[in-house]
C-alpha cells in the first residue's frame, strides 16, 4: 500500500488539518505496517498558484513550450505523478474563510487536468484516477458539518469525483476555536471518526 498524505494548511507547524491527517495515516499505518507514505507538505514545499504564465504553458503543445514553460508543466506533473502512483490518498484541509486554503486550491489545480486526471466525453466527464481511497481530514474553527454553510464537502466530492475519486471518507475536527474543552471534544470525536472509518 502506497499512502500519500497532503498537509494542505499555511502553518507548518502547530495545524489542527495536520493533526488530523497525521492521526489517520497514523492509523493506517499500524493496521498495514507495510504500507508506504509519501508526504507532501504545502506548505513547507508550497505549489505555484494557476496564473496566466501557468495557463499559457499547459496550452503550449510540450514540442513548443519554452524551457521555463515546460519547467512549470512539470512541476504540476510530478503531483500527477505522485497522486496516481498512491492507493490511498490522506488530505489534510482546513477551513478558511467557508473555503479550502489556497494551498489546496493549488494542489487540485495542478493535478485536474483534462487528458491526464480526467477525459471529457459525449457523455459528460469521466475520471481517469479510479480504485483509490481517500480519507479527508477537516479542521474548523466553528461547527458547519451536514449544515449548508459547508461548501467544502460538496465542492471535494465533486472535484475529487471528476477525477475518478469517490470512494471518500470525511473526518472533523469542528469547534476547535470554540474554546479549550471544545476543541479537546473535537479530536476526541476525530479518534472516534477513525476508529469508525479506517480500515
Amino acid at each position: 500500500m502506497n499512502i500519500l498524505q497532503i498537509n494542505g494548511s499555511a502553518r507548518a507547524n502547530g495545524s489542527n488539518s495536520t493533526r488530523v491527517a497525521d492521526a489517520i495515516t497514523a492509523r493506517l499505518k499500524a493496521r498495514h505496517p507495510e504500507a508506504t507514505v509519501e508526504l507532501r507538505d504545502l506548505a513547507r514545499d508550497p505549489h505555484p498558484v494557476l496564473d496566466e504564465a501557468a495557463l499559457s504553458a499547459l496550452f503550449t503543445p510540450a514540442e513548443q513550450r519554452t524551457p521555463e514553460q515546460s519547467a512549470r508543466v512539470a512541476l504540476d506533473d510530478a503531483l500527477i505523478a505522485q497522486l496516481k502512483n498512491a492507493d490511498v490518498i490522506v488530505l489534510g484541509v482546513p477551513m478558511y474563510n467557508f473555503s479550502v486554503s489556497v494551498q489546496i486550491k493549488s494542489w487540485i489545480d495542478a493535478v485536474a487536468r483534462a487528458g491526464q486526471t480526467f477525459r471529457y466525453t459525449a457523455n459528460g466527464p469521466e475520471g481517469l484516477v479510479t480504485g483509490k481511497k481517500v480519507y479527508v481530514g477537516l479542521a474548523r474553527g466553528g461547527i458547519y458539518r451536514d449544515t449548508e454553510r459547508d461548501s467544502q464537502v460538496p465542492y471535494l466530492k465533486g472535484v475529487l469525483g471528476l477525477m475518478g475519486m469517490t470512494d471518500v471518507e470525511f473526518i472533523y475536527a469542528e469547534g476547535v476555536n470554540m474554546g479549550e474543552d471544545r476543541a479537546s471534544a473535537a479530536f476526541d470525536e476525530v479518534a472516534t471518526q477513525i476508529d469508525d472509518v479506517v480500515a
